[in-house]
């Protein structure tokens, strides 16, 4: 498989769908490292293909379109390894596995080298003036272009669509952050589990953030298994949700995962205003916008208490890497703001189709 630009689109489709039926079919064996041990040659198409997208994916400021989707549908099945959905034991016979762990840290290595070109680093300043300066800038910003669209553009169909696309991350919500809150007790850690605890109900499934995302779906009269839709979700948006998993799976990052979760509960109300209105326009029910409507009230909070009660306070304690939270918050604004554009290019493509 060679992407360029003379290669025709529908091809590349093909030989991108090919390989990740191999990789697919690698998952699913019983013991892969013994597999690969006792068969090297299993996997050396495999690897020399990889090669090649992971080239073509981050050769410039694009890359091929093709090649990033299929790096980020593989990063994702490995990720969400680190989650337990509840199904059968023997899916899971691999998450201790070498191949996929050397897989998942030479892709990460290519794309996190990429993504680093998309924000200028700050390090200068006064920090706790650069956080509370952006926050401040996100809690109620100008509507961009894309969030007018969603408001005041798409149709039924493409409110559904948005669903679609948002379920596969909006029913396991918040996981990744379960993966921070292991370890030594103390205020910002108390936060943080805070923080979760309302994303979780409080213990009340009902009340549960997936379960409002959840009523929804089932209030459109579509599917709210997880990941029902996860053929429709762009790569920009797999993008999005793998970074969360980079971040939260090394504590080295945990500064950097704390910025973007500044980020990500500042940005929400405002976002989710947005979608929430589209939803009223369309005439749907109470229930096919409570996911946006809780959100809405509960972020505001969570937004003022990420700043004030964990992100300064981080600052005191590490003082000499603190500004990895500004670069974490300007980079998920950017990954965010990309994946909301692809979202919306998804359904001007389907309501136009």
């Amino acid at each position: 498989m060679n992407f360029n630009s003379q290669t025709d689109s529908t091809a590349l489709d093909f030989a991108c769908q090919e390989l990740e039926d191999e990789f697919v079919r690698l998952l699913g064996l019983d013991d892969l490292d013994r597999v690969i041990a006792d068969n090297p040659k299993k996997v050396e198409s495999f690897n020399s293909e990889l090669e090649v997208t992971l080239s073509d994916a981050f050769k410039n400021d694009e890359g091929c379109p093709q090649a990033h989707l299929f790096l980020q549908r593989i990063l994702y099945r490995i990720n969400r390894l680190k989650l337990f959905w509840y199904d059968g034991l023997e899916n899971y016979a691999n998450e201790d596995s070498s191949f996929l762990f050397s897989l998942r840290l030479k892709i990460e290595k290519a794309w996190q080298d990429w993504e680093e070109g998309n924000v200028i680093q700050q390090n200068s300043g006064d920090l706790g003036v650069a956080l509370r300066n952006r926050v401040e800038e996100d809690l109620q910003p100008e509507p961009s272009s894309d969030g007018l669209i969603i408001r005041n553009e798409i149709s039924r169909a493409g409110y559904q669509r948005f669903l679609a696309i948002s379920s596969l991350d909006g029913l396991v919500e918040a996981s990744q952050l379960s993966r921070m809150l292991g370890g030594v007790g103390n205020e910002v850690q108390t936060m943080l589990t805070r923080i979760l605890w309302e994303e979780y109900g409080s213990g009340k499934f009902s009340r549960k953030h997936s379960t409002y995302f959840a009523a929804m779906l089932e209030e459109c009269g579509m599917d709210s298994r997880p990941e029902a839709y996860f053929d429709l979700v762009p790569w920009e948006v797999l993008a999005n949700i793998n970074h969360s998993f980079f971040l939260s799976e090394r504590k080295k990052n945990f500064l950097r995962y704390v910025g973007g979760l500044l980020y990500t509960e500042v940005s929400v109300p405002s976002a989710f205003q947005n979608i929430k209105m589209a939803g009223t326009r369309l005439g749907m029910g109470d229930n096919a916008i409570s996911y946006w409507d809780i959100h809405i009230r509960e972020d505001i909070r969570h937004g003022q208490w990420m700043l004030e009660d964990v992100a300064l306070p981080l600052i005191e304690k590490y003082s000499e890497q603190a500004w990895d939270m500004v670069k974490g918050y300007d980079q998920q604004k950017f990954i965010s703001a990309r994946s909301a554009s692809a979202m919306v290019e998804s359904i001007r493509r389907f309501e136009f189709s």
